[in-house]
């Protein structure tokens, strides 16, 4: 259980990001055309997990759109969005802000994702969305870099992750 805050009083997540080194937990998430992607679709690939609670916050909003902005400049990178967003909110918000180049995924049909990465928010009023995180994976399928945001309203850490995956 990680203890985070949101707008300065302490809530908790329902368990811990993944260890820097472990295997990356397996997973299958929803795509915005409501097909499913499991990690094994992204392997041999660095793979970035952009973890926040909705796409109708302002701070999620501008996370997406930055690491958009970044996803070209990556060779062999690909930047998967995650929320609970419904698929056709991550379509609606890539479609209408011309993101192309990051893969939006909703825990829509089960929540092994948000179990195995422990991102869910186990209390508070934000209780069952995800806590804002950036997991990175590397060609071989392990964690390499982690960070649980530790005030929700505030932006990861862009620089830190992006130096992870030059």
């Amino acid at each position: 259980m990680a203890t985070i805050t949101l707008k300065g009083t302490t809530i908790h997540t329902a368990g811990n990001l993944p260890a820097v080194g472990m295997k990356a937990p397996e997973f299958t998430l929803v795509m915005s055309d409501l097909s499913d992607a499991s990690l094994k679709d992204f392997r041999s690939k660095k793979i970035l997990l952009n973890i926040f609670p909705s796409l109708d916050t302002s701070v999620c909003a501008t996370s997406v759109r930055k690491f958009n902005a970044e996803a070209e400049k990556l060779d062999n990178t690909v930047i998967l969005c995650i929320s609970r967003d419904l698929p056709f909110a991550h379509k609606r918000f890539c479609s209408t802000a011309g993101l192309n180049h990051v893969v939006p995924l909703s825990e829509l049909r089960d929540d092994h994702f948000s179990s195995a990465y422990g991102v869910k928010i186990a209390d508070g009023p934000m209780t069952g969305l995800f806590s804002r995180a950036i997991v990175i994976i590397n060609e071989s399928g392990n964690v390499i870099y982690t960070e649980q945001v530790p005030e929700i309203t505030t932006e990861p850490d862009y620089d830190a992750a992006l130096k992870m995956l030059k």
